[in-house]
């Protein structure tokens, strides 16, 4: 265990019927719903060190919890299935509703958790991400996903996307081509299940049932979401705030240095 593991005290634990979390800091609970992840796992090696370290500003304020989704996926499976069971499994570990962080695919499915599942909701932070996906997202994931269900390296349709020089995009590609066996999803049905759930996933008429405070984050360089994505977004949600961080990217959003501090201010504003 790394020394900011120890400091903040990381935990691991099951959220409800199957959803591995890290937990770790102090304070009010703070839900972090997580980005795409190939596996349906708590992160390992440099991945959870860069989970933790990401997390750890908030954590000085807040006992994060960072929620995956559970294994085992059926195909077929809806973002409101998947929001329905953490809205369970989160009225069975806490008291009441609980501030909630979705970061990118994590964003999807909190916007589907605060429109089905209100009371579960306290306050809503939605970071790179949108009430839907955007079409180049949708198709590099579905083509990731496809790939790697049918055993075929697949990491080089995730890794390009964005990426406005030819010449750079060929060598990402070739270096993604390279390391694919070691980064295959272990359970690539999972993949694919979650995949084809946020394939669908659209908000857009159930922004307006959404009555948690929240704020939406964004960079005006995102590979993934336009300007106009977040914007809508936020004008769909009675009262929602938006920030949109000048010349950042999609990840660059979470690691912007005004982040932490303004998540923070928000959820802990009166």
């Amino acid at each position: 265990m790394g020394s900011i593991e120890k400091e903040l005290g990381v935990e691991e634990g099951v959220l409800g019927q199957g959803m591995p979390y890290l937990a770790f800091g102090s304070g009010r609970p703070l839900v972090f719903l997580r980005w795409f992840t190939p596996d349906h796992t708590n992160p390992k090696g440099w991945l959870r060190s860069a989970e933790i370290k990401t997390m750890a500003p908030l954590a000085r304020h807040y006992r994060v919890y960072a929620v995956n989704r559970a294994p085992g996926m059926a195909a077929g499976t809806t973002m409101s299935d998947i929001a329905r069971e953490h809205a369970v499994g989160l009225r069975a570990e806490f008291d009441g509703p609980v501030d909630v962080l979705g970061i990118s695919s994590g964003g999807s499915l909190a916007l589907q958790l605060a429109a089905d599942q209100p009371s579960v909701v306290r306050r809503l932070v939605v970071a790179s991400s949108g009430y839907r996906l955007e079409e180049a997202a949708r198709a590099s994931q579905l083509k990731y996903a496809t790939a790697a269900a049918e055993g075929k390296r697949s990491l080089h349709h995730m890794l390009t996307i964005g990426i406005e020089s030819p010449l750079k995009a060929k060598l990402v590609g070739a270096a993604a081509w390279v390391i694919d066996p070691l980064a295959r999803p272990k359970n690539p049905a999972d993949t694919l299940a979650f995949v084809r759930a946020e394939d669908t996933f659209d908000v857009s008429d159930q922004l307006g049932d959404i009555t948690a405070p929240t704020l939406v984050i964004g960079g005006d360089r995102d590979e993934y979401y336009q300007v106009s994505t977040f914007e809508k977004t936020a004008e769909g949600i009675p009262g929602a705030r938006l920030i949109v961080y000048p010349d950042t990217n999609h990840l660059g959003a979470i690691k912007h240095p005004r982040f932490a501090p303004d998540v923070t201010e928000f959820l802990d504003a009166p």
